[in-house]
This record gives structure tokens, C-alpha cells and sequence, in this order.
């Protein structure tokens, strides 16, 4: 099976090393190096269907790179599109749901399917609207954050609640549920205008059992900074 370690500190790079014959998947130029043994291909993994559900699902481009180590062992490094940190997780016993643009690359025995959420959370989450995506197979998946990272432990009795821009993936053990604000009154117009108001966005609320990563940074809020920003 494929190898995936996170190289430095700073806005790190993910190392991958395959023996000959094993193969990885990305998302789109992510690819910074490899050897010459490694071979890469766009490929719409799963086919067109499968391809087109998961770009509207996870804002991911419709053609992944595909890395094999054709003619023998060889490694490649692999870059997120955003700075931040990136973490390596172990899909198998424990599937995973991931947020738009989380996804970085995953061992071929992955898959990332795609299923529809409630209409609550789909008119609400920046999630894929109708549908989002979970994890299938067993392997290693490694998913990306902007800033730094965390890992929240949700147990029964202690939910929590996390602003929507700051969630990167979660154990899709745990339930959860989408609002416009932490307030419990208000009314559906009183919560919008509160959320508007405050700053504060959509919130997701998660229970159960299981982990949630998080990351430092809000991407949308981050962009609507540097363009009211003059040139």
C-alpha cells in the first residue's frame, strides 16, 4: 500500500511513496514532484457520472491526476491548492465525510462516493448543496486545511458546535444538523438577521461519538477580505 507522510512545518508537503505497481489519485495539480519511475494521468475516476457528482458535490475539478509506479518504486510530493495544514487519516473501520475542497489525494483503494443530505442542510451548508461526499474502501486519504489544524473528540453528552467555514472532515458516525446562528429562538428571519449582524455564518452542530477536523482559517472570509482590499 501506498505511503503518505507530511513533510514540514510550514504550508507542508504530502510524501507519497509506491512500490511498483501501486497507484494514488489526487486532486487536480496537486502533483509538485515525482520520480521518473511514477507515471501521471488525468482520469475522471469513476467514470462521467461519478466525475460530475462529486465537482458539484465537493467543488473538486472534474479530472483527478493519477499516480503509478509504472516501471518500479518511486516517490512524489503533493501540494493542497490552499496554505495550510494537511493531516493523513486511515479510511477502513472509519469512513469520513468531507467538506468543499478538503480532499488532497487517496491510495487507490479509496473511494469517494457521493449521497444527498436533508434539504436543511443543503440549502444552508457549503457543503455541495444537495449532495456531499463520503469516503468508501480502505486506504489512506489525506485531507487539507486552510491555516492550521485540530481534532475535535465528540462523545454523548457534550455536542459541539463549529462555524461551517472551519470544518474540514468528520466521522460520518456523528449526526449533524445546520443553523444560521447558536441562538435556540429567535425565529427562522430573527436567525438570519442575527447571523448576518453578528458575523457569525452558518454553524454546524455535531453529536454522537467520533472526530471532527477543523482548521483556523475561513477561505470565503479570507477572500472577501483581500477584495475589499484596494489595489
Amino acid at each position: 500500500m501506498p505511503v503518505f507522510n507530511i513533510t514540514g512545518d510550514v504550508d507542508p508537503f504530502l510524501h507519497v511513496s509506491l512500490a511498483k505497481g501501486e497507484k494514488i489519485y489526487c486532486e487536480s495539480n496537486a502533483m509538485v514532484m515525482m520520480e521518473t519511475n511514477l507515471e501521471l494521468k488525468g482520469k475522471m475516476t469513476g467514470g462521467i457520472g461519478a466525475a460530475l457528482m462529486r465537482t458539484f458535490a465537493n467543488g473538486e475539478s472534474f479530472f483527478q491526476q493519477h499516480i503509478e509506479a509504472m516501471r518500479g518504486d518511486g516517490d512524489c510530493l503533493l501540494s493542497p491548492t490552499l496554505p495550510g495544514a494537511m493531516r493523513v487519516l486511515e479510511v477502513g473501520a472509519q469512513q469520513y465525510m468531507i467538506s468543499d475542497g478538503a480532499f488532497v489525494a487517496a491510495s487507490s483503494g479509496v473511494e469517494l462516493k457521493v449521497r444527498t443530505q436533508s434539504l436543511g442542510n443543503a440549502l444552508f451548508a457549503q457543503s455541495g448543496g444537495f449532495f456531499i461526499t463520503e469516503t468508501a474502501g480502505s486506504g489512506q486519504l489525506a485531507v487539507s486545511g486552510f491555516g492550521a489544524m485540530s481534532i475535535l473528540e465528540v462523545t454523548p453528552g457534550k455536542d459541539v458546535v463549529i462555524d461551517n467555514s472551519h470544518v474540514v472532515c468528520w466521522d460520518n458516525r456523528l449526526q449533524y444538523e445546520i443553523s444560521m446562528t447558536t441562538g435556540s429562538s429567535g425565529g427562522f428571519l430573527g436567525n438570519l438577521i442575527n447571523s448576518q449582524t453578528s458575523g457569525e455564518g452558518m454553524v454546524l452542530k455535531f453529536s454522537g461519538t467520533g472526530k471532527i477536523l477543523v482548521c483556523s482559517r475561513n477561505r470565503a472570509a479570507f477572500l472577501a477580505w483581500t477584495q475589499s482590499k484596494p489595489a
